[in-house]
């Protein structure tokens, strides 16, 4: 179509991107924590509490601390801040040009409604926009994390789990390198991605949220200029930790954000496992192991009316590509700053909520799509049933052992058991006429005459209980 005779869609109120659009209903949570509203609500925030925590330890000569009413109207500011709060600091910011100065301007407009306009001096007192940034930041990904990415994975853990724990008896032959391979069951591989996943949540439950407030250098100049004699480093100290932040001690006018590249890191550790488990469910599924159950109404292919396709496990796949494409971006630009400041980082952290929002996407569609699979029990059967020469292994260790106790004849058996199997299929009757013909002990060979594929899985099951 010719661009003069296309209707411009620019104009209308139409997302940019999939997860504003597409997937918002997915993601929406994030929204209260990571997007740029609740960045300046976090903004608006901590320059109150920093207005109320200078005054209520009297840190300044002539101030005391606010009455409780006045304490709650200001606190207010921050509870109320909604859709015509966003209008208005923005409507400041094209004056300021500065989103900073906007969220100071925003406050100073309301304190002669509180009666304490005397105080406007008081906002930002000491405070480089960094000073409040970092810690906005600090508190928008701590709260994103705790409240809304870690309880979706730990669902999804515990669904993983609860899957294992179910499964753990049903055998299942395994693949080293595509190829059959010693058997297991279902529930132990389960078990093993939902203990890889559980061990970074651990390390991101960990995470120290650091935050700082010392003004433009990290030096306290103005503070110690202004106020020589009170303890800067105490008010900063305890008003970080106020906050529910961790205190950093020595930063350049920006917090080093150390602390936000183990994070990213942490969780795109997590995705990377994710995704390995996504890949390998899919293939499962490619080889039947796993029946998907239809959804009524839905549509595989366009074309091909049979077709039930693994889509939840592929849109998670490239969700996670996505964001961790983004968290290592992050984790690498965030730890460099020229000098005291520069602003790449103020860009680059723009994008968190994105990076986290395709996470928590992944991880929901991953929710779903395990959902509709069902256990083909039969063909996990039918597929040990088929390869015998599996157990070449156990026979051959068997023959070890029994040359180490002294029984005769019990030379070359790795070579012995590769000439039998190693590209041969060897039937149930073909394996049990090689073992009684190798002259094992009788406890030995009754061991092994006993043993099948869809038995020989160790203590699969057991390993199972070690997600408890």
């Amino acid at each position: 179509m010719a661009d003069s005779a296309r209707t411009s869609l620019a104009s209308e109120p139409l997302a940019l991107g999939a997860l504003d659009g597409r997937y918002r209903s997915a993601i929406a949570p994030l929204v209260d924590h990571l997007s740029e509203a609740a960045l300046n609500r976090n903004r608006v925030h901590v320059e109150v509490e920093w207005l109320i925590h200078l005054t209520s330890n009297s840190v300044l000569p002539g101030t005391s601390p606010l009455s409780a009413e006045q304490t709650a109207a200001l606190r207010r500011i921050v509870t109320d801040f909604d859709a015509d709060s966003v209008s208005e600091l923005s409507e400041i910011e094209a004056i300021t040009v500065h989103d900073v100065k906007a969220v100071e301007y925003y406050i100073n407009r309301r304190l002669p409604g509180i009666g304490i306009e005397a105080l406007t001096p008081l906002v930002h007192f000491g405070c480089t926009s960094e000073d409040i940034n970092n810690l906005s930041y600090a508190l928008g990904i701590k709260d994103a994390v705790e409240d809304v990415w870690m309880p979706a994975a730990r669902a999804l853990v515990e669904q993983v789990g609860a899957m294992a724990e179910t499964t753990r008896a049903v055998p299942m032959l395994s693949r080293t390198h595509g190829q059959p391979a010693t058997p297991t069951t279902l529930g132990k591989e389960l078990a093993v991605t939902a203990w890889r996943l559980t061990r970074q949540l651990e390390r991101i439950a960990r995470t120290e949220y650091l935050g700082k407030i010392n003004g433009a250098t990290g030096t306290y100049a103005a503070h110690y200029a202004s106020v020589p004699g009170a303890d800067w480093q105490q008010v900063s100290r305890t008003f970080v930790e106020g906050l529910g932040l961790d205190w950093n001690p020595l930063t350049t006018q920006i917090e080093s954000h150390d602390w936000q590249a183990e994070l990213y890191a942490d969780v795109a550790r997590f995705n990377r496992i994710l995704h390995n488990f996504c890949t390998d469910v899919w293939s499962y599924i490619s080889i039947g192991y796993f029946k998907q159950v239809p959804v009524a109404g839905a549509t595989g292919s366009s074309t091909m009316p049979h077709k039930v396709n693994p889509i939840r496990f592929e849109n998670a796949e490239a969700n996670l590509e996505i964001s961790n494409g983004l968290l290592d971006t992050l984790g690498s630009t965030l730890v460099t700053s020229r000098w005291q400041r520069d602003l790449t980082d103020s860009s680059s952290q723009r994008n968190i909520g994105t990076a986290f929002g395709h996470s928590l996407l992944a991880v929901s569609n991953v929710a779903k799509g395990l959902e509709r699979l069902d256990v083909a029990q039969d063909v996990l059967a039918e597929d040990l049933e088929h390869n015998w020469e599996v157990l070449g292994e156990a026979i051959q260790m068997v023959m070890r052992a029994e040359a180490i106790a002294g029984t005769p004849g019990m030379e070359n058996p790795y070579e012995r058991l590769k000439e039998l199997t190693r590209g041969h299929r060897v039937d149930a009757a073909r394996m049990q006429e090689f073992v009684a013909g190798l002259g094992l002990g009788d406890e030995a060979a009754a061991r092994l005459q006993a043993l099948a594929p869809a038995t020989y899985n160790g203590i699969a099951a057991e390993l199972v209980d070690h997600l408890k």
